[in-house]
């Protein structure tokens, strides 16, 4: 399981770091260890429900998260249709949403891309977390997802959180719908 995001202070409160929240959520209620330095990644790993579970925060910065994946391909049985969830902001899906899928585009999404250019494919899951919607007349998405979340929007992703939560959980125990 990999959390997009950007590693470094500034960037700790951004939209794009969505998928670290989550990832942070995930290791905290599953009583994981903290998260130690890894290859290109800050790693946790325990068991969820006798489920050996790793899960990374990339420090490769979000445009190069693909890069993290190197310490899962080089194991002969990993398999990512079944074995990888990404977890990754979306400022298409509104603040307080999100969607599980079990394959699909990157939707233009920059971490998203190089996860798919590293595992030469799209198959792969991923859950979505709403940041959106792009405010009326804003050109540039990038400045967007890079800014800090509103109070309002905090309230919204923390509101969610259990719910992400508990489907990142079904997910490890069921695999992907």
């Amino acid at each position: 399981m990999v959390g997009l995001g950007n590693p470094g202070p500034e960037y700790a409160a951004t939209r794009h770091n969505a998928g670290f929240w989550l990832a942070d959520a995930l290791v905290a209620r599953w009583g994981f260890p903290p998260f130690r330095r890894g290859e290109r990644a800050r790693v946790s790993e325990g068991l969820v429900t006798s489920v050996p579970v790793r899960v990374l925060k990339p420090t490769t910065y979000m445009n190069r998260s693909g890069a993290a994946l190197a310490s899962l391909r080089a194991d002969p049985a990993f398999n990512p249709p079944t074995d990888l969830l990404i977890l990754v902001d979306d400022f298409q899906i509104p603040c307080g949403t999100f969607r599980l899928r079990s394959e699909g585009s990157s939707g233009g999404h920059n971490g998203l891309k190089s996860i798919e250019a590293a595992l030469q494919s799209q198959a792969y899951a991923r859950l979505r977390i709403g940041v959106g919607p792009l405010p009326e007349g804003a050109g540039d998405w990038s400045a967007y997802v890079l800014a800090p979340f509103t109070p309002e929007q905090v309230d919204q992703v923390e509101t969610i959180m259990p719910q992400m939560v508990d489907a990142v959980t079904k997910w490890v125990r069921e695999g992907a719908a």
